[in-house]
């Protein structure tokens, strides 16, 4: 478990409702897989809403305008290869408001979490705050005609485990973001990058295992001798290629802020007693 993992982290979704649909960004990479996910959600006959305009690539932007009449953007979280469109794109579409988190990312609009909730003709769409990942990421639960569908971003990803950006992201608050997205069993998760998934809830749960699989590990080379960041994510993460040990670096201080504050508060105990 506390290995590097790239398979999905539960079982494959068969198949998607009828009102999503995918649009997969031009930008594989090794963060990125098979590129970034926009999603476009709509009800028969009403304005649409997209989740992740994506990069701010021509051809991409075009598609996604194509599915148009859309009402809204919406922003799972600030990193470029999700956000970098969202200006373009609205210019392509004269205006829509795009919405996020971050005022930062949040076009002609309230951020979402902010005033009314996002609204969305004939889907009921819910903000399911999850800090984490980054200190913006939020996740989406979309529900029509009784079928529910969770957009969970870079939180939870189609395939492997997604880093913790440290310092804007924290492990802590990605630990309760997972605990809270372990409640939704059985609902298929709509990721940013790679497949659908066809439970949500299943594959949180598996990331928390990793989670605290890697924290024993973080521990062990704590107690083994290690001393920086470097040094862990050479004993921690031998097994993942050396070109991705800068994103592994990112975790490693994320879990070892993480373990300073839980010392912190084991001697904060200690001193009460």
């Amino acid at each position: 478990m506390g290995g590097h993992f790239t398979a999905p982290a539960a079982a494959l979704a068969g198949s998607l409702p009828t009102w999503v649909t995918l649009l997969r960004a031009p930008n594989p990479g090794a963060m990125t897989l098979d590129g970034t996910n926009t999603w476009v959600l709509r009800a028969p006959g009403e304005p649409a809403v997209v989740i992740d305009p994506g990069p701010a690539d021509r051809g991409h932007l075009a598609a996604i305008a194509a599915q148009g009449p859309i009402g809204l953007v919406l922003i799972t979280h600030g990193h470029p290869d999700h956000t970098e469109g969202s200006a373009p794109l609205r210019d392509l579409l004269g205006g829509v408001p795009v919405r996020a988190a971050d005022t930062v990312h949040t076009i002609g609009a309230q951020p979402v979490g902010a005033g009314a909730p996002p609204a969305v003709p004939g889907i009921d769409l819910r903000l399911v705050p999850t800090p984490g990942h980054t200190g913006d990421s939020v996740c989406f639960l979309a529900e029509r005609g009784g079928e529910r569908v969770v957009l969970t971003g870079d939180t939870i990803l189609g395939r492997g485990t997604t880093v913790v950006a440290h310092p804007d992201g924290h492990l802590g608050d990605y630990l309760d973001s997972l605990e809270l997205l372990s409640t939704y069993a059985g609902i298929p998760a709509l990721p940013g990058h790679g497949p659908a998934l066809a439970d949500c809830g299943a594959a949180a749960d598996f990331y928390l295992a990793h989670r605290r699989a890697r924290l024993d590990q973080v521990r062990a080379a704590l107690d083994g001798g290690a001393t920086t960041a470097a040094e862990v994510v050479a004993i921690v993460y031998a097994d993942v290629d050396r070109s991705l040990w800068w994103a592994a670096e990112w975790s490693v201080r994320a879990q070892l802020e993480y373990l300073g504050r839980e010392s912190d508060d084991d001697r904060a105990g200690l001193e009460q007693t």
